[in-house]
């Protein structure tokens, strides 16, 4: 069995959606490039069909990928979660100790982290490191070029 990974209904949603245009739309286009390059005569020579065949083989794997990681998706009820500890969905104010600066996050599944709307993957270094942690606390995060030190200042579900 693969590894379990949660996601919100947002999140799961948008999953469904990439794999069913890939099954529907993408995937018969491949299947069309392999037949127009097959029509065009020698396949031993013919560097379009083997183009074709390649990039076939790409998308069912990525198919693939994506259907393990479906089966193996679990959809969070953000209702049961604790505000007390960062967990998954946690938005968590933070403020650098360093330089002072305030910054919020959310923890979410590796698929959905999007640093520019504020949403961080729990598997991140900095998701990592946030996890457990209350407010009050201050999060010891390494990072490439050393230690960074976060106060937790707020945790809420958004």
């Amino acid at each position: 069995m693969g590894n379990v990974s949660y996601y919100t209904a947002e999140g799961l949603k948008k999953l469904k959606e990439e794999l069913n245009y890939l099954r529907d739309v993408e995937r018969p286009k491949a299947s069309q490039a392999i037949a127009d390059a097959r029509d065009k005569g020698d396949l031993s020579e013919n560097a379009e069909y083997d183009a074709a065949k390649e990039a076939q083989g790409l998308l069912e794997m990525k198919i693939s990928k994506m259907e393990a990681t479906l089966a193996n998706a679990r959809l969070i009820d953000e209702s049961q979660l604790d505000t007390s500890k960062v967990l998954v969905l946690s938005t968590v104010k933070l403020k650098n100790q360093t330089n002072g600066m305030e910054m919020k996050y959310k923890l979410v599944a590796e698929s959905e982290a999007d640093l520019k709307s504020g949403k961080i993957s729990v598997n991140s270094p900095i998701g990592k490191g946030l996890l457990g942690k209350s407010v009050g606390d201050t999060a010891e995060i390494s990072v490439p070029n050393g230690t960074m030190k976060f106060d937790i200042l707020e945790i809420t579900r958004e």
